[in-house]
C-alpha cells in the first residue's frame, strides 16, 4: 500500500518543469497577496488609531495603500488565471459539443496570454515613461514609477497562467479553465 499525501494547494498538476514553475508562482503569489492585504489592514487600521485616538494622521498611509491596491490588483489576476476564476461569457461556448468546446478552450487561452503578454510589453513601456518623468510620491519621496512596476509583473504571470492552461489542455483528455480547474459548474442554485 502506498500512503500517498492528498495534494497541497500550492502542487501543480502539470508534469516536471513547468509543475516546478507553476509551484512556485502559486507559492509567491498566495504569499504576496496576503502579506498585502495584511500590511493595507495594518496601515489602514494604524491611521485611524492615529486619526482618532492622537488627531494624527500617518502622512503616508495613502501612498502606501495606493501601492498595494495596484499589487493586490495585478498579483490578483494571475491568482484569478490560476484559480479559473475569471469572469466567462460562456452562452456560445456552452452550446457546443466537447470536442469544440475543447478547440475553443485551448484558442481562448493561447490568445489571453499573448493579450496579457502584449499588456506586458506596454506597461513596460508606460513604466519608462513614467521612470523618465521623474515624478515622486509627495510623502514617501519613492519614485512613481516603483508603484507600477507590479503591473508587467502581474500580466506577465497571468500570460504564463494562460499558456499553461493551453497546455494542460492539449495533453489531457478533460477540459480545463486553469491547469488545476476542471470545466463545470458548481450548483449553487438554491430552490425557494
Amino acid at each position: 500500500m502506498t500512503n500517498k499525501s492528498p495534494p497541497g494547494e500550492h502542487d501543480s498538476a502539470l508534469p516536471g518543469f513547468l509543475g516546478t514553475i507553476d509551484s512556485i508562482i502559486s507559492r509567491l503569489e498566495a504569499a504576496g497577496l496576503a502579506l498585502s492585504v495584511l500590511l493595507m489592514a495594518l496601515n489602514t487600521i494604524s491611521n485611524v488609531i492615529g486619526r482618532f485616538v492622537f488627531q494624527e494622521s500617518l502622512f503616508f498611509s495613502e501612498e502606501v495603500n495606493r501601492i498595494l491596491i495596484v499589487l493586490i490588483t495585478f498579483a490578483g489576476i494571475g491568482y484569478a488565471a490560476r484559480h479559473g476564476r475569471h469572469i466567462r461569457m460562456s452562452a456560445i461556448y456552452d452550446a457546443l459539443p466537447t470536442a469544440m468546446r475543447k478547440v475553443f478552450m485551448v484558442g481562448i487561452a493561447v490568445i489571453s496570454s499573448l493579450c496579457m503578454f502584449a499588456l506586458c510589453y506596454f506597461s513596460v513601456g508606460y513604466i519608462d515613461k513614467v521612470a523618465t518623468s521623474g515624478r515622486i510620491l509627495p510623502a514617501l519621496q519613492i519614485p512613481v514609477y516603483w508603484i507600477y512596476l507590479w503591473v508587467p509583473v502581474g500580466f506577465a504571470v497571468t500570460g504564463i497562467q494562460y499558456a499553461l492552461t493551453a497546455v494542460k489542455n492539449l495533453v489531457e483528455k478533460d477540459i480545463y479553465l486553469s491547469t488545476k480547474v476542471l470545466e463545470g459548474y458548481d450548483d449553487t442554485e438554491v430552490e425557494l
